[in-house]
């Protein structure tokens, strides 16, 4: 299934930043922390450069926690600096002002040695509905940007001022012209960074969906539909999931739309239960255990 998304406020988007990253302190660069790999955007490479970043894996409460571990543990590992949050609980602000801090704090001792008291500024960046501007909500304690369950809600930069000194830059989520993987392409759907009008075959979708959970989370789904998933084709499964929610129309015939449309929302919703598709790269688990450099996991 060939996906492809990148409208026009995108390309100004990413135009924006890299106007703007030139007055920026720190990047934030927010992961969905179901699919981590799939929302790494090889277009913010270069307007990173060599800016000082703060991964942020976001929505912890809906990703499988021994994966999320993984990733503490590949970014531990790497000398990158990272926490993982659930930007709607107002709880995880101070991990995430702390954060930054840390890093900004070489920054801010140089500038006040030259007698120079000014806010650390940063950019946030991710894919659309990552949960950039719920984190900065959270971070400032009160509704500063727009937010919506959905991709494209940010459409221009926003710049939020914290209490700790701290200045934030919000940007629209930015995907990248051409998707040459198309499972990230899929991952990227599924957990709503695309679109669901952009997707020719919502069907299709699902389909991927239930194909990749059937793969890793079996039970999940056994659990979720009270159904045996084991040694069944995913078009078999989508049928019977489909009558046993009674999505059947005049004549006994699948209603394969409204089917479709429910297992993506179960999932996104989190009914299903916790899940996160991507693992990192195997090269760098030699040391599982490992806290050097860890934070916050």
């Amino acid at each position: 299934m060939n996906i492809q998304w990148f409208p026009g406020h995108m390309t100004k988007a990413l135009r924006m930043m890299e106007a703007n990253v030139g007055i920026v302190d720190i990047v934030g660069y927010v992961l969905d922390a179901r699919a981590p790999m799939s929302c790494f955007n090889p277009s913010f490479e270069k307007i990173i450069g060599n800016k000082p970043c703060l991964f942020i894996l976001n929505k912890c409460d809906l990703a499988d926690k021994s994966k999320v571990d993984l990733w503490c543990n590949y970014f531990a590992q790497s000398g990158i600096k990272y926490v993982k949050v659930t930007a709607t609980a107002s709880a995880e602000a101070s991990k995430i002002t702390s954060a930054f801090g840390e890093i900004a704090k070489g920054l801010k001792d140089k500038l006040r040695a030259k007698g120079v008291y000014k806010p650390v500024r940063c950019l946030i960046l991710g894919v659309p509905n990552c949960g950039k501007s719920t984190l900065i909500n959270c971070l400032a304690g009160r509704k500063s940007v727009v937010t919506g369950d959905r991709p494209g809600v940010t459409k221009g930069k926003q710049w939020v001022r914290l209490q700790n000194g701290l200045e934030l830059l919000d940007t629209p989520g930015t995907l990248w012209p051409k998707f040459e993987d198309e499972k990230v392409a899929s991952r990227l759907c599924f957990v709503g960074s695309i679109k669901d009008d952009i997707v020719e075959d919502i069907y299709a979708l699902s389909l991927l969906l239930v194909e990749e959970l059937q793969t890793q989370y079996p039970k999940l789904l056994e659990e979720r539909y009270k159904l045996q998933v084991e040694n069944k084709q995913p078009d078999v499964l989508f049928e019977e999931i489909a009558k046993k929610r009674g999505y059947v129309v005049r004549g006994g015939e699948i209603d394969y739309e409204r089917t479709a449309k429910a297992i993506l929302d179960d999932f996104r919703k989190g009914k299903i239960g916790k899940v996160t598709f991507d693992v990192p790269p195997q090269a760098h688990l030699k040391v599982k255990n490992s806290t050097k450099g860890e934070q916050s996991c």
